[in-house]
């Protein structure tokens, strides 16, 4: 399963915008280019490891929580709380494949992607479900999602970090080859063109 070849784009060039160093002239090593220095985050991959296993045990005692206080939730609460369930369950499928495929490949948009989910939507979800009080907060849940919220800051944080490293080096390999295809396809010199010609005019001249 890949991304949609449009919204590859579209995160590659959010990517670029996002966490590319505009300051930086120059390769990160001048001595070489590094081709193949490893870009991709071990924090990063050990915590999504570790994620993998702990969203089911979230999943399990969420569910549980919620049909034992369902009853004297309002109807309004039902809502949003299955509603929630059903959001977070399928963007944490999706976010945990991203950030496997991005960080272990280095996919610069996969990774991307990882990190807009995790920020924009299941973080907040996560917050609202560790501190609305009105759904009638129990132990277990509160416990069970502070340890989710913390896996979900230090991943954004990891991957916003391993994100910038990765799209700076891409920056940089890209003006690598435009300077490579200069060297090889050099453009023609004007001045020596411009000699030239006036060489040949003059020559036409003195003919006359």
């Amino acid at each position: 399963m890949a991304l949609p070849e449009p919204l590859r784009r579209r995160l590659g060039s959010f990517s670029r915008t996002v966490f590319t160093d505009g300051r930086r002239t120059g390769p990160p090593h001048p001595g070489g280019r590094a081709d193949n220095e490893i870009l991709s985050s071990l924090p990063l991959q050990m915590s999504l490891y570790f994620n993998v296993y702990y969203f089911p045990f979230w999943w399990l005692s969420t569910v549980v929580m919620l049909h034992l206080k369902y009853p004297v939730l309002s109807d309004y609460y039902k809502f949003i709380l299955i509603t929630i369930m059903i959001l977070a369950s399928l963007i944490e499928i999706i976010r945990l494949y991203l950030g496997y495929t991005g960080n272990l490949q280095e996919k610069v948009p996969e990774l991307a992607g990882f990190w807009l989910l995790s920020l924009l939507l299941q973080l907040p979800m996560i917050l609202f479900l560790l501190f609305n009080e009105g759904l009638k907060i129990q132990p277990l849940e509160r416990a069970v999602h502070i340890v989710f919220v913390l896996f979900l800051t230090f991943q954004v944080i990891a991957a916003f970090v391993t994100l910038k490293r990765m799209a700076n080096k891409l920056a940089t390999h890209f003006g690598l080859n435009e300077f490579d295809q200069l060297e090889e396809y050099p453009l023609p010199d004007v001045y020596s063109l411009g000699k030239g010609e006036g060489a040949v005019s003059m020559a036409g001249r003195f003919t006359q």
